[in-house]
Parts: structure tokens; sequence; C-alpha cells
């Protein structure tokens, strides 16, 4: 079932979030997050007309979409970008596809335009995940990253939704 986030799912999401963070190219940044800073995302993110949305699984949380703003400032306000996580054993099962497609649902729904992924040049599952889903690759910044003592290119993707 795919449903909103809420607070007290932080302690699930963070434990295969964190090890995510520490061990590999899913994200550049090497910083873990807290439960506090977690929980402060969840209940912004309906207050400011974004989702963050879970999978859930006879009561575990399997996986995670949340988007936002792709850049600041009011010409970017209908160009959305997305971060999607998922638990080692929600990989290959549908969920990731199921989590996209509710996060694209609830963007349309909210008037944005296109949603864009930030894809690690280390990642290419992640990439391989955005093509089948009808991203396309619009370009790439050459060793934007820096994670495990060298530079990762970045890769950006995006789907028009509107």
């Amino acid at each position: 079932m795919i449903r909103a986030a809420r607070p007290d799912d932080a302690p699930a999401i963070l434990a295969f979030w964190n090890p995510l963070i520490r061990e590999t190219l899913v994200t550049f940044n090497p910083t873990e997050k807290t439960e506090t800073e977690l929980r402060a995302t969840i209940e912004a993110k309906p207050l400011a007309g974004q989702a963050f949305l879970v999978a859930e699984v006879d009561g575990a949380i399997l996986g995670f979409v949340t988007y936002g703003q792709f850049r600041a400032g009011v010409g970017y306000g209908r160009a959305m970008e997305h971060t999607i996580i998922l638990a080692p054993a929600a990989q290959g099962k549908g969920v990731g596809r199921a989590l996209m497609a509710a996060a694209e649902d609830h963007a349309r729904r909210q008037g944005y335009h296109i949603m864009v992924a930030a894809v690690s040049g280390g990642n290419p599952q992640g990439r391989a995940f955005h093509a089948a889903l009808g991203y396309a690759e619009v370009g790439v910044i050459p060793e934007a990253g820096w994670k495990f003592d060298r530079y990762w290119d970045l890769v950006l993707m995006q789907k028009v939704l509107t």
C-alpha cells in the first residue's frame, strides 16, 4: 500500500536509508539523516503542496518517495525533483514503480510540469530504473559530486508530467 508518510515512520525509513547514505553512491551526501530532521521533512512536505509517500507491506515500510522544487525561485515553481529510496528487500518487486507512479500522480494534481531525477554517475541501476519509467537523460554535470575519495558525474533525467 502506498500512503502518505507519518512522522512515526521515520525510524523505519532511517533503518534502510542511512546505510545507503554510508555505503553507496545512491546519494553524494555522506551525512546520515537524523530522526528529528526526517520527522520535520515529513511534516513539511504536505504544507508545501508536495508529497512524502511510503510503501507499506504487512506493516513494514519498504521504501519512500518525496519531491520538492528543483531549484529555488518562482521561475522553477513547476519543476520538481524527487528522491526515491527502497529497502534492499523491496528492490525488483515493483515497489519503486508504484511509489513513482503515486508521486507523479500527486505532482500532476498539483499542476507541476516536470519531474527531475538527479542520479549519481556511480548508480547505473538508478539510471536504468528511471529510463524504464520514461525519464530521458537531459544532461550530465561532470564531476559534480564527491564521495569515496573521488569525483562523480551527476546525470540529470526528466519526465514531462503535463
